[in-house]
């Protein structure tokens, strides 16, 4: 909100002048006259003080962590150069986006510029700029002003600590293959370069996109078929968008989504992470940036699209693990969904019949309720555990 160049304490000394000067004429009190000229010139006077010297002022953030998770905090540190003549006294605040919140205010220059983020959406947005509001020593005028470039900060999704699976299957004789089989052609050189035609998307750098902001691949990468695989179902008609709020279920499944991924990681699988159209979300592959690309690109997630065949999506060799994370699931699609050959198919329907769930259960699948809360998703988890290891198609 653009701020008055007077305050309302300035307001009301022009107001008094001018009621002072017209009583003066009434009564014919020249030292009112005298008394109503100087409150009218005083706040202009103060204006002038306030506005005409030119000011510059450098800033720099630094933030304690690079990716910030809902609910997560992180502590801001603000250096502000500023040139001026003398050293003006003021309020200070950065501008944060409503992806975050924080008392970002304090007193300038007596406060240090610090303060504390707390993630309440995720997505990239934008720290800044800082503003400072100065007045006059009398209060009669001010000057709010903003100095600096802005910084881009991510929030990530949440996660949630998950049960690790009672036992490890694969796509290759029931059981998980070895580090060693997994290992294709290429090398582990993990420098980024432009997104050509012909590229496969699970090659994305997520973090070099969000960076540069245009499509990045790794240059090289380990080619092979994965042993799990966690498809996020983000069709537009699978999920409620009231105006602007986000979906909490689909926040909800954008968590599950990520935990699900880093819990199998954990328990030794080369995990893939793609949406109901085949495109790639990430990939982890045990490298030290897979983890932040995963949740850079889910930070940026939200429904959109058409659902696809399944089979399309997981491709000719089905994983060990295959973990679905759905909307609405309406019977008809329910009767069609079919568990790709994967041999330990795990899925989470945010709306679903009872009807709809005995199909997919008859089909292979071990399917469970999506809460809208992510206190109960360990809960959902440990539901479809332990599982069969046999596959259905």
């Amino acid at each position: 909100m653009k701020r008055r160049p007077l305050t309302g304490r300035g307001w009301g000394c022009l107001l008094s002048g001018v009621l002072l000067m017209l009583a003066a004429n009434i009564v014919s009190a020249r030292p009112l006259l005298y008394l109503g000229v100087l409150l009218l010139a005083l706040p202009l006077i103060c204006l002038m003080i306030v506005r005409v010297p030119r000011r510059r002022g450098e800033v720099r953030r630094q933030i304690s962590t690079d990716l910030l998770a809902v609910g997560e905090t992180s502590r801001v540190q603000v250096r502000f150069d500023l040139w001026a003549f003398g050293v003006p006294n003021g309020i200070w605040h950065d501008t944060l986006p409503s992806a975050v919140r924080g008392e970002a205010t304090g007193a300038y220059p007596q406060d240090a510029l610090r303060y504390d983020l707390e993630g309440v959406r995720r997505g990239i947005s934008t720290l800044g700029p800082l503003m400072l509001r100065t007045t006059d020593p009398f209060g009669l005028a001010q000057r709010e002003q903003a100095f600096g470039d802005t910084r881009t900060i991510t929030v990530i999704p949440q996660t949630v600590a998950l049960d690790p699976l009672p036992t490890k299957v694969g796509a290759a004789g029931g059981t998980a293959q070895t580090r060693s089989t997994r290992i294709g052609q290429g090398a582990d050189n993990l420098i980024p370069r432009p997104y050509a035609a012909g590229d496969s998307r699970r090659r994305i750098h997520w973090r070099a996109t969000a960076h540069r902001g245009s499509l990045m691949v790794r240059q090289e990468e380990e080619e092979a078929s994965p042993d799990a695989m966690v498809v996020l179902d983000r069709a537009a008609d699978r999920w409620d968008r009231p105006g602007e709020e986000p979906d909490p279920l689909f926040e909800s499944a954008v968590t599950l989504c990520a935990s699900v991924a880093l819990r199998l990681a954990q328990d030794g699988y080369s995990v893939d992470v793609v949406d109901s159209s085949g495109n790639a979300l990430g990939a982890l592959r045990g490298h030290e940036e897979d983890r932040d690309d995963l949740m850079i690109a889910l930070a940026m997630v939200a429904p959109r699209g058409e659902s696809h065949d399944l089979r399309s999506v997981v491709g000719s060799t089905p994983p060990g693990p295959l973990v679905l994370i759905t909307g609405h699931l309406p019977d008809e699609d329910a009767e069609k969904l079919s568990t790709a050959g994967a041999a330990a198919p795990l899925l989470f329907a945010a709306e679903a019949s009872d009807d709809a769930m005995t199909t997919v259960r008859e089909h292979g699948w071990r399917p469970a309720q999506l809460p809208s809360s992510t206190v109960d998703l360990a809960d959902a988890w440990a539901s479809v555990l332990p599982f069969s290891t046999v596959s259905h198609v």
